[in-house]
């Protein structure tokens, strides 16, 4: 009988430990979830870091003129204004009838306010009145309107009005959006009749002006205010033509920036939709014409910070897809000439930089003549492809470059026959800046393929092409800081000794200053004492001449204009050009991704000895947006060779020693997606382009190259590393909404597991032995037994158990529908609470009693005289019902939690738009959206009705491909289409699944009470091994 016993007893230890082993942690999840943890402190780190942007600050003296709105408006809490630049008091009604000028509407963003608009007003103010930018000789972006020319005096100020939106959250909730929009467009109709009673008034005192009334106003949103510009244009309401211009900054045009909530998505796509079909042509069923496209004249313009606007991503600012290209574009604020900068995303609204370049942009759409915006749409999209746009080319790929728009030879006047060529006039620069031989000294001639200018000597400086650009080096880069025109001037010539008369047009001398691309220059170095040496300056210029662009010609000159001496002395060497005829196979340095990854542990160190080429093209497999590159250059020598002076100078002075001598490097990388982003005076920087994440629609060939311009005379050190808390950062804030998506696919794939496995894992029963362990577990268990009593106890927790349906459904639909959604949420999580603690207590409560009586089973056995006396006491369940009591509790409450986790992630999805509703309390409210509420109703059917009982009933289930389609297979098409919904941007979409479920449990849950269908249809029968 002991022998028995003692067997018997074995067999249960292995059992448990059996059953123990199932219960233990992986080291693959125990090692995930460090990852997880890791990455994530990681990204906030990177997040926190403060950010330098090189932004200049804006000041104004700002007014605000109220504008009286009718009583009969809906949004009477909303109010609009008009700004007034100045510091003198002003009598409001007077300066509202003297009112004539072009009307611009600005609309803030999420949490923003109508002050935000100083900023653009104060600048386009000065502007208007300290007349356009200075011209600049630089080649200028290309447009296929070759006849627009930009104003040399602007024909009409603009006046900034403003919407007082009351700072609430539009990004969190559709309906804010919508009532946003109705505003909006009662704001632009409002502005419009404005002008009308002005211009009556003025009339009226008989100081009318000449002029028409604006028909329309521009429209410029920020944030969120972008979107709800482009929402009111399509408005019903709204006025034919009151709206032909938009200017977005930092507006998510794709999807929500937080796209969480079903209507906020819904009214998305709604939005995103009506535009595209406004740029077709409207006809009837049957294809017969009925009229042009609706949205013809509308041109939208969409301005990114880049790489520094966390909330919004470059790749929700773009108008693929929405606007045509003939229609409207996306420019980074990097890639902005005379801006240059990566900006936050509230910093856009004041960077002086940026602010500039917008008003000189939007005054120079009005027209000269009539004082009006251009009405040619293709007119006003050049002026804005001609002012916001630069020239630098969006690809360094030197090869695979098509031929420039600008390669038309325009020839220069005919050329003396002498030996050596002279040009009087010159066809790209204006008279202004004619030279002639008596500025020139004598000519140099260059035998070497490359070419260094430190002073502005007066010289022109021949390359013979044939010579200097042969064995490959068929391509010639130059780099100054000198001016176009005024500064410097490059010319291609022919054949010496020939006549031009004997040559064809083609032939002549070419002048090609003007092709010369601006880039921007670090700050310029300053001079300790006059006629002192200085550092070398950053270069302004690059050109850049393919062998087809000097098919032809012999030659290439620089002439550099002189400038007087200081002092009887040389002057500084403050001005500097250097040019280089390479083979751009030279240049080409190919990054993997295992090389990258690899830096992150170790530096990757590249050594550039002197006379390398002066352009590197850096190819990285992987996009710097995701993967950053810590990039940092150090000189290792500066062409003075065998003189003792740079190891008598150590590290410290060879770098001070080596800044006279090479010009600072510079970088300017590329992407598919954000475009330019520049980087001057490049010794330790960090790379960074603001990447878009890896969609389906992504073709693989998205990576980020880099040129970098080295002082050819220089030897470099060149670091390469990639930044784990900024990659991390950029981790996080690429791939968040696919991350969503992803945690619920994960928690449908659990549910698929609980659906189809037996018994169903739980951690419970770690617990459970952990508490038999000892008397500890004894004294805890009786203390968590008193609590839960008293718990239990409590009067609408006994309502609760006693209505487990009704109650909650009731209550859950009721906030649901007339609330707000996530409040009904809150009920189901409620029930959930309750039936997992429920569930638990019972669990322990009956393993409590089982492993009391086999203890004392087991000290009866020990002692022989005792053995055949214990009988179990009477009503007391078998050891057969215990154990399957135990496991039916288990099983409870893991579907249970599942359901919890499962639904407390659309719950927090619904928060944020909770937060906005939480603002607006005391205000006018109205009923949720009647999606939102569906969904959430869908949400708490799925979380009553769904029970252990629906996983193995009898329902007669479809079959496809032989297979029976069970709710185990439902969770796992849920998983799948909640995935691609977060890999699509919209994982929002993943409570559709979620719904989709809910409705389907209810339905089984109808059937199988109307069919009378058995509650557990198979038998279960676990077995431990």
């Amino acid at each position: 009988m002991l022998n028995n016993m003692e067997t018997e007893r074995r067999n249960n230890n292995k059992n448990e430990d059996s059953r123990m082993r199932g219960f233990r942690p992986s080291l693959s999840a125990m090692m995930f979830v460090v990852a997880v943890i890791w990455i994530g402190v990681a990204a906030l780190y990177g997040l926190l870091k403060p950010i330098s942007n090189g932004c200049i600050m804006t000041y104004m003296y700002p007014t605000y003129i109220p504008i009286s709105t009718t009583e009969n408006v809906s949004s009477a809490k909303y109010g609009l204004y008009l700004y007034h630049e100045g510091w003198k008091k002003i009598d409001f009604t007077e300066h509202l009838k003297k009112l004539n000028g072009i009307p611009l509407l600005f609309i803030p963003g999420n949490g923003g306010s109508y002050k935000q608009a100083r900023s653009l007003a104060a600048e386009s103010d000065r502007a208007y009145q300290g007349g356009p930018l200075e011209r600049t000789f630089y080649r200028e972006a290309h447009v296929d309107m070759a006849d627009i020319q930009l104003p040399n005096q602007y024909a009409n100020r603009l006046d900034w009005f403003a919407v007082d939106l009351e700072g609430e959250h539009s990004a969190m909730d559709g309906r804010i959006l919508e009532e946003h929009t109705e505003y909006v467009v009662y704001a632009i109709h409002r502005i419009l009749d404005q002008y009308k009673e002005s211009h009556d008034a003025r009339e009226s005192d008989g100081t009318a002006t000449t002029g028409s009334l604006p028909k329309s106003v521009i429209l410029i949103g920020h944030s969120m205010g972008g979107f709800v510009a482009r929402a009111a244009t399509i408005h019903p309401r709204l006025r034919k033509s009151a709206v032909k211009t938009i200017l977005t900054l930092s507006s998510p045009h794709q999807a929500p920036p937080l796209a969480l909530q079903p209507s906020l998505g819904d009214y998305y796509e709604s939005i995103n939709q009506e535009w595209q079909k406004g740029y077709e042509v409207q006809t009837t069923r049957t294809g017969r014409y009925v009229s042009g496209p609706k949205l013809s004249n509308v041109v939208v313009v969409s301005i990114s910070g880049g790489y520094n606007d966390y909330q919004v991503r470059s790749k929700l600012e773009s108008l693929d897809g929405i606007v045509p290209p003939t229609h409207g574009f996306m420019i980074s604020s990097t890639s902005m000439k005379n801006v240059w900068l990566s900006m936050e995303h509230q910093t856009i609204l004041w960077c002086n930089q940026l602010v500039v370049q917008v008003s000189h942009t939007l005054l120079s759409l009005l027209d000269s003549t009539t004082g009006q915006p251009f009405p040619e749409t293709q007119k006003r999209l050049a002026i804005f492809t001609k002012m916001l746009h630069s020239e630098i080319p969006q690809s360094f790929n030197w090869k695979m470059q098509p031929q420039s728009s600008w390669s038309t030879r325009v020839p220069a006047k005919d050329i003396k026959d002498t030996a050596v060529p002279e040009v009087h006039t010159l066809s790209d620069c204006p008279s202004s800046f004619h030279w002639n031989d008596d500025i020139l000294e004598r000519d140099l001639y260059i035998q070497t393929t490359t070419v260094t200018i430190l002073a502005m000597d007066g010289r022109r400086r021949w390359l013979d092409i044939q010579n200097v650009g042969a064995n490959g080096k068929s391509h010639f880069i130059f780099v100054t800081n000198l001016a176009p025109c005024s500064g410097v001037r490059v010319h291609l010539w022919p054949q010496k000794g020939k006549s031009s008369s004997d040559l064809p047009a083609g032939r002549r001398v070419l002048e090609v200053t003007s092709k010369m691309v601006q880039i921007p220059a670090g700050p310029a170095p300053r001079q300790v004492e006059p006629g002192s040496q200085t550092e070398q300056a950053p270069p302004s210029a690059v050109l850049h001449l393919a062998p087809e662009e000097m098919n032809g010609f012999r030659f290439l000159t620089i002439s550099v204009a002189p400038r007087p001496t200081i002092s009887g002395r040389p002057p500084p060497a403050t001005s500097m050009a250097v040019g280089q005829f390479f083979n751009p196979d030279e240049g080409k340095i190919e990054f993997t991704p295992v090389s990258m990854l690899q830096s992150v542990h170790s530096h990757k160190d590249i050594f550039l000895k002197e006379d390398h080429p002066l352009a590197f093209n850096l190819s990285f497999a992987v996009s710097l947006g995701l993967l950053p590159v810590g990039f940092s250059l150090k000189t290792a020598g500066c062409g003075i060779k065998d003189s003792g002076i740079l190891d008598e100078a150590g590290d410290t002075g060879n770098a001070k020693l080596c800044k006279l001598r090479c010009f600072p490097p510079v970088a300017l990388a590329w992407d598919p997606t954000s475009g330019l982003h520049v980087f001057p005076n490049l010794y330790s920087e960090t790379l960074l382009v603001d990447s878009s994440p890896a969609l389906w629609t992504s073709t693989g060939t998205e990576k980020t190259t880099v040129l970098l311009l080295l002082d050819p005379h220089c030897a470099y050190k060149a670091s390469i590393a990639v930044s784990v808390t900024t990659a991390a950062s950029r981790f996080w804030l690429l791939y968040f909404s696919q991350i969503i998506g992803f945690c619920v696919a994960v928690i449908f794939f659990a549910l698929m597991r609980q659906a189809h496995a037996r018994p169903i894992p739980s951690i419970l029963k770690a617990v459970e032995w952990q508490l038999c362990e000892g008397n500890f577990g004894f004294l805890f268990l009786r203390w968590f037994m008193n609590l839960s009593s008293r718990f239990l106890s409590l009067k609408v927790v006994r309502v609760l158990r006693a209505n487990p349906l009704f109650v909650p459904v009731s209550a859950a639909i009721i906030l649901s529908t007339f609330v707000h959604p996530a409040l009904g949420l809150f009920i189901l999580l409620l029930s959930h609470a309750l039936c997992c603690h429920s569930s638990l207590c019972n669990s322990l409560t009956a393993s409590f009693r089982s492993n009391a009586r086999k203890k004392e089973s087991d000290y009866r056995t020990e002692d022989n005289s005792l053995s055949q006396q214990f009988k179990p006491k009477p009503g007391s369940p078998s050891k057969e019902n215990s154990s399957s009591y135990i496991q039916t509790q288990e099983d409870t409450f893991h579907l249970r939690h599942g359901l919890l986790v499962l639904h407390l992630l659309a719950t927090l999805m619904f928060v944020p738009s909770l937060v906005s509703w939480l603002q607006r309390i005391g205000m006018h409210q109205s009923f949720p959206r009647f999606l939102d509420s569906f969904l959430c109703i869908c949400l708490i059917l799925h979380g009553i009705y769904s029970s252990e009982s629906l996983l193995n009933s009898e329902l007669p289930f479809p079959r496809i491909m032989g297979k029976e389609v069970r709710l185990n297979s439902i969770y796992l098409i849920a998983g799948f289409y909640s995935y691609l919904s977060g890999m699509a941007l919209a994982p929002y979409k993943a409570l559709y699944a979620m719904g989709a479920v809910g409705i389907i449990a209810f339905a089984l849950s109808i059937l199988q009470a109307w069919t009378g269908a058995t509650r557990f249809g198979r038998r279960r029968h676990w077995h431990r091994h």
